[in-house]
């Protein structure tokens, strides 16, 4: 491809990422992936001396055939996927071209992963953070409300301390896509909240930054990022013996859990999640389907475990009862979502993009 026609891509594939920040409201995460994805797909047009100014379809399944044949995962193809039919129908809808060449490209087969997920036993050692110091306190409410709420790390690193209310026990968060939602917040999560926000107060009194308005701040009293957080993690997940791989999602992921392994509603975990739409959150259901799995192969008279029921299900309890501690009405009495009545059955029924 000439450098001209590289140039002008370019041009395009920024007014489109323009369009989809200002317009789609799509969030920093999607606008650098999909420049990313973009990009490397430029760099292979070029690589490959291809000077199409109009790829057809025939030209995207060799794209998405090398990129396979790199060893880059489905999941990530289909990203690059999304971002291309994105970018080609933004310019068919302007006239710069006629067809979409993604128009009959199916994306390709992924295997069904199951999210790797904490016990609430983990989960317990993971907060049992001992001591009265200014990082102690402040990793036991990050986590603490990571796991209440089921937060992405993004959106915990973006929260702000005018939007806690930490009397009604709820946050609010902005999620992807500008989507606004109200999290909760359990017994443990308030009371960890509670202890933080003092020590927060002083430090960035001492450090002359009082406008600070981000929840969670660092040492020099800056906002704690996403990477800060995975760090912060890894150091307390080897403190607390799990030797499992884990990343701040795994805490999402483990609050899912938790919640349909408990009976709550599929609608109600989404709307907590903060899912556009139900199929994302149904991935849930499987992980609580395997653990039912296994305590059927162990309680069964048939199963492999023998009759070990009466174990197994003082255990799951015992487990609920936890999880139910740390994720506030969410399990017990049924989270409270924005018009909803209270109940694990009654979540709002919306599917929103």
């Amino acid at each position: 491809m000439s450098e001209r026609s590289v140039t002008l891509q370019w041009d395009l594939a920024e007014e489109f990422l323009r369009y989809t920040e200002q317009v789609r409201n799509a969030g920093a995460e999607t606008i650098r992936a999909y420049r990313s994805d973009l990009g490397g797909f430029f760099s292979w047009l070029e690589e490959e001396d291809l000077t199409e100014e109009s790829p057809d379809s025939e030209l995207v399944r060799a794209f998405v055939a090398q990129r396979t044949r790199e060893g880059v995962s489905a999941r990530s193809v289909n990203r690059a996927l999304s971002a291309l039919n994105g970018f080609f129908r933004y310019l068919r809808r302007r006239g710069y071209v006629a067809v979409n060449p993604l128009d009959g490209v199916r994306p390709v087969r992924e295997g069904r992963k199951l999210p790797s997920v904490l016990s609430p036993g983990e989960i317990d050692r993971l907060l049992d953070i001992h001591g009265d110091d200014f990082r102690s306190v402040r990793d036991r409410a990050l986590f603490e409300m990571m796991y209440s709420t089921g937060c992405r790390v993004g959106e915990i690193s973006t929260s702000t301390v005018g939007r806690l209310d930490l009397n009604r026990g709820r946050v609010h968060i902005m999620g992807k896509g500008s989507r606004e939602r109200l999290a909760f917040l359990g017994k443990p999560a308030r009371a960890a909240l509670a202890a933080y926000l003092p020590l927060r107060r002083e430090r960035l009194r001492r450090l002359g930054k009082e406008t600070e308005t981000a929840l969670f701040i660092n040492d020099r009293g800056g906002r704690l990022s996403p990477r800060g957080i995975a760090v912060i993690l890894d150091a307390r997940l080897q403190k607390a013996g799990i030797a499992k791989p884990c990343s701040p999602h795994t805490l999402r992921h483990s609050f899912a859990t938790h919640l349909t392994t408990s009976g709550a509603d599929i609608r109600v975990v989404q709307e907590l999640l903060g899912h556009a739409g139900l199929s994302t959150t149904q991935i849930y259901t499987q992980v609580g389907i395997g653990r039912l799995r296994e305590v059927y192969r162990q309680a069964h008279p048939h199963g492999s475990g023998g009759r070990a029921g009466s174990v197994v299900d003082r255990q799951n309890r015992s487990d609920n009862a936890r999880a139910a501690e740390r994720s506030g009405p969410g399990i017990r009495r049924g989270p409270r979502v924005p018009g909803g009545s209270g109940s694990t059955n009654g979540g709002a029924d919306t599917d929103e993009n």
